[in-house]
């Protein structure tokens, strides 16, 4: 029996509660909830600010574990930004929730995801990786996701995504979207293909960030994105980094250019 279905069984409990404490971070001071399933093991977090039990149209962020973009910073997709965005703004409302869920990969696993970029290195979209290893385009569960913001207290919620099926997920284990925002990051040369399979193949609400052709065109040439490049794109960036590392090495050698002499 998956948690979906459990989820919706309140006679059945998925999951406990394991302990609370204070996490101070760089976007705020937040309560961390961890969990774990009863059903499989796995363990989850959630980030709360302020009051939330009983209040109604709490900010919530149901975010999926991501390993390479959280917390290695990985270009190839819109996570960490995300991530870090969802906690500026729940900081920002002072109320609100963000959910840390153990689901690598839109739910194939770390090693899974890996030979799903090998083969989007070779030319497939991140859906068509993911079916040619066997998997549907999305395996995630949100019923874990609803039980922990049930036990939080929560009825009412404004969601912070792009993506429907969240709506629809959450809404399917007894809790109330009252509103859907947006949380869209502007595009890099490394992720803009992955974007645009989110909004085309997904149905992600995407439209905002891919507005006109002439956007499209920086983004996907690396024009300014997400500023890790400068507006001379990609090729910019690489000129840059040299820069630095021929200035790194002529102060090198300036510097041991009299201890040479010395020993001369």
């Amino acid at each position: 029996m998956n948690q979906s279905i459990m989820a919706n069984q309140p006679s059945l409990r998925v999951l406990e509660k394991m302990a609370v404490a204070k996490l101070p971070t760089k976007g705020g001071i937040f309560d961390i909830h961890a969990y774990r399933s009863l059903v499989d093991g796995q363990e989850h977090v959630a980030l709360v600010k302020g009051e939330v039990a009983g209040h109604a149209n709490v900010l919530v962020r149901l975010h999926s574990e991501c390993l390479t973009g959280d917390v290695f910073g990985s270009l190839r997709c819109d996570c960490g930004p995300q991530l870090m965005e969802a906690l500026r703004r729940i900081e920002e409302e002072g109320r609100g929730v963000l959910l840390y869920i153990r689901q690598e990969g839109r739910g194939i696993g770390l090693g899974n995801k890996i030979k799903a970029y090998r083969l989007q290195d070779h030319g497939l979209d991140t859906v068509e990786a993911n079916q040619r290893l066997g998997f549907k385009e999305d395996l995630r569960d949100y019923g874990i996701g609803a039980q922990i913001l049930k036990d939080l207290g929560l009825t009412t919620v404004r969601l912070l995504t792009n993506n429907p099926k969240k709506v629809w997920g959450l809404e399917g284990h007894g809790l109330t979207i009252v509103e859907q925002i947006p949380l869209t990051i502007k595009p890099n040369p490394y992720n803009y293909a992955y974007l645009k399979t989110k909004r085309e193949k997904l149905g992600h609400k995407l439209d905002e960030i891919f507005e006109t052709e002439e956007d499209s065109t920086r983004a996907k040439h690396g024009s300014n994105a997400e500023g890790f490049f400068d507006t001379k794109g990609w090729k910019g960036a690489l000129n840059n980094n040299v820069e630095q590392v021929t200035s790194h090495v002529d102060r090198r050698i300036e510097a041991i250019r009299p201890l040479r002499k010395e020993t001369q």
